[in-house]
């Protein structure tokens, strides 16, 4: 089944404004080597996720953790950030060789970029490029640590 791009693009409009979702846009210092024009979609409310997938299972029994675990965590982030008035510009960063960060926060002149994993026993590698950036940390959020950064 094919859908147009302009329907889909509807959609998602609709959504958004019916906060069902909310974009994250694409961060870029180089938009040569890095994509800005694709966006990332995140459910506001998992449980209206799981019941658009129909997943209910437990965690230890699903496919898709990771991806449940990163939203969950990036919709709390930005509770919190707006609880605590914590300004600042929010993006996922991608490059067009497949590097990735799943946040990006951009505030008081510097760069966050944070990995989100629900397994804590990974330990993923800052993306090469994003050593070039100046003011720039990387950050590991995962099952063991997600709270300090949450609450």
């Amino acid at each position: 089944m094919k859908i147009d791009v302009k329907t889909v693009s509807r959609y998602l409009d609709l959504l958004e404004k019916g906060f069902v979702i909310t974009r994250l846009g694409g961060f870029s210092g180089n938009l040569r080597k890095e994509v800005t024009s694709k966006a990332k979609y995140h459910f506001l409310d998992n449980g209206i996720r799981n019941a658009v997938i129909s997943q209910f299972n437990n965690l230890t029994d699903r496919n898709d953790t990771g991806t449940l675990f990163e939203n969950f965590v990036l919709m709390e982030r930005r509770k919190k950030c707006a609880c605590d008035s914590i300004y600042h510009n929010a993006y996922f960063w991608r490059t067009y060789q497949g590097q990735e960060l799943d946040l990006v926060e951009e505030r008081d002149g510097k760069l966050i970029g944070i990995e989100i994993k629900w397994n804590y026993k990974k330990k993923p590698k800052k993306p090469k490029d994003w050593s070039k950036y100046k003011n720039a940390e990387f950050k590991v959020i995962n099952s063991d640590n997600y709270l300090d950064f949450v609450l």
